[in-house]
């Protein structure tokens, strides 16, 4: 019996970042220093992995809902930033949900894309 219990899987949670746990994992104190060991590797990654996600879409002739261009000249560390204190000022709308739309709409509101008007 004990070997069929450790046999049978167990229900998992998948892995989700909340914008409140986004916020907490990215903050710093005042010197810059992060307030959780490894948090900012961990926050640039999540915000990376939204990036990536993002130019994936674009890439294949996709029109992401949200389409924001990050310049190339911003540091992944300005990223971060942009996008904990938008996090921080739309806490209310954000910190119970999964992070990604958040970062999104961050990024959406600090870096939006340069759309030319064709010529009729």
């Amino acid at each position: 019996m004990l070997l069929a219990a450790l046999i049978v899987p167990v229900k998992s949670q998948a892995a989700q970042f909340s914008g409140s746990y986004l916020i907490q994992v990215c903050a710093s104190d005042e010197a810059g220093k992060e307030l959780v060991p490894g948090g900012h590797i961990a926050c640039q990654a999540y915000i990376s992995g939204v990036l990536d996600y993002h130019n994936l879409i674009r890439s294949l002739g996709t029109a992401p809902s949200i389409d924001f261009c990050v310049p190339d000249n911003v540091s992944l560390n300005g990223v971060q930033k942009t996008v904990i204190n938008y996090l921080i000022r739309n806490k209310d709308d954000h910190g119970e949900f999964v992070a990604a739309p958040g970062v999104a709409l961050a990024l959406f509101e600090s870096y939006p894309c340069n759309k030319k008007k064709k010529k009729e």
